[in-house]
């Protein structure tokens, strides 16, 4: 499975949901509602979106919280202190999408699976990786379950539910 997430882990946007969450918190913490959370707020609000900064990391990010934007950050520069932490947060989280995507560029002739010749293809031509028979072999009885030769992704040994 390792390829496919390697395949779908690329520089992404923050989704419309990991927005939502970013908004949800920084109203909880705008506390007179103009706008603008104050410095000394964002470790509880950190606290609160689950993250556990060390006391360097807070000192670090007071200190550009004071330095560039004079105190208080608002929603715009929220999003870019917390964007990077939320992404990388997720970065090994990878959606159902991605993984049939990764699987289809794999899946040369779309039948659903992808057999020891498609997935040495695939490996040499998406990741330039020329891997031996014996490699190949190794990520194929890793991946599949029902021993049936080929790497499937509705069938039995699905690799979306993994």
């Amino acid at each position: 499975l390792s390829f496919f997430c390697f395949l779908s882990l690329q520089e992404r946007e923050l989704m419309p949901e990991e927005l939502d969450e970013l908004r949800e918190a920084f109203k909880e913490f705008d506390y007179d509602a103009d706008g603008f959370i104050h410095y000394k707020d964002i470790a509880d609000c950190m606290r609160t979106m689950g993250y556990m900064p060390t006391e360097m990391e807070l000192i670090e990010i007071i200190q550009q919280i004071k330095m560039r934007w004079g105190g208080h950050v608002d929603f715009d520069d929220f999003c870019e202190l917390m964007g990077p932490r939320m992404l990388a947060e997720t970065a090994q989280m990878v959606g159902l999408k991605e993984i049939r995507c990764a699987f289809k560029q794999f899946d040369s002739d779309g039948d659903g699976k992808i057999t020891i010749d498609e997935l040495k293809d695939g490996m040499k031509t998406l990741l330039g990786e020329k891997l031996k028979k014996g490699e190949l072999e190794e990520i194929l009885a890793d991946i599949d379950l029902n021993k049936d030769g080929n790497i499937d992704f509705d069938g039995s040994d699905s690799i979306a539910s993994r």
